[in-house]
C-alpha cells in the first residue's frame, strides 16, 4: 500500500470509511472533483480557524486541487486509490506548509516539522459493493514537532474526523449520481462480458 511507503511509521492516524452504490473508477473520480460546495461542513469549520483567509478558497473548484495549490503533492495515483502528502508546521497560523516533490518526500527529516499523507481508496468487501476509506496518518519530524502537533491534534481532530465523514458523503453522492445518469445496458443485446469491474 502506497501509505506504507511514504509514511511507514507515525504518531497519529486517522481512518474513516463509507460504503458506496457505484463502481470504483466512478468513486476515485469523484474524489478528484468533489467541491468545497459540496462539503459546507469542510467550509465551516475552516471558516473557524482561517478566519479572512477563507478568502483563498475557491468554493467551486476540486478540494485536492486546492489542496495541491497550497502545498500537498499527489504522492501516487492507481485505479484502486489515490494519495496526497504535506510537510508543515501546521499547529502555526496558515500551517506552514513547505513545499516538496515526490521523490523527496519520503526521506524528509528536517526538524521541526510534522509530514502528513492521507489516501481515498476502494475495497470490494467479500459480500460484494464498494467502499471508500480515507486514512490520514502524521508524523513529527523530532520531538518538538511530535509535542507542537499533538497540542494541535487533539483540538482539531473532532473536527477534523466530521469534515472527513462529510467529504466521504459528498463523494459518494457524486459518484451515485454518476451512476444513475449513465445509461442502462439494453436487455436485447446480451453480452458475454460482465459488465462490472473488481478491485482487489
Amino acid at each position: 500500500m502506497p501509505l506504507d511507503h511514504y509514511l511507514p511509521h507515525f504518531d497519529f492516524r486517522e481512518i474513516h470509511s463509507r460504503r458506496v452504490a457505484a463502481e470504483p473508477a466512478d468513486v476515485l473520480t469523484a474524489a478528484r472533483t468533489v467541491t468545497p460546495l459540496e462539503v459546507p461542513l469542510l467550509v465551516a469549520l475552516m471558516a473557524l480557524r482561517a478566519g479572512p483567509r477563507l478568502g483563498r478558497l475557491s468554493l467551486r473548484r476540486p478540494i485536492v486541487g486546492q489542496f495541491e495549490r497550497a502545498g500537498f503533492v499527489q504522492l501516487a495515483a492507481n485505479e484502486r486509490e489515490l494519495v496526497y502528502g504535506g510537510v508543515g508546521r501546521f499547529w502555526t497560523l496558515g500551517g506552514g506548509l513547505t513545499r516538496t516533490s515526490p521523490d523527496a518526500f519520503a526521506g524528509f527529516d528536517s526538524p521541526g516539522y510534522a509530514k502528513t499523507v492521507f489516501d481515498f481508496r476502494v475495497e470490494r468487501p467479500a459480500r460484494g459493493g464498494v467502499v471508500l476509506v480515507t486514512e490520514t496518518r502524521i508524523a513529527g519530524t523530532d520531538g518538538h514537532a511530535r509535542r507542537s502537533f499533538g497540542r494541535y491534534w487533539r483540538l482539531i481532530q473532532p473536527g477534523s474526523a466530521l469534515i472527513r465523514l462529510a467529504w466521504l458523503r459528498a463523494i459518494a453522492k457524486r459518484a451515485e449520481r454518476t451512476k444513475l445518469s449513465q445509461p442502462a445496458s439494453s436487455p436485447s443485446a446480451p453480452s458475454s462480458r460482465s459488465t462490472s469491474s473488481s478491485v482487489v
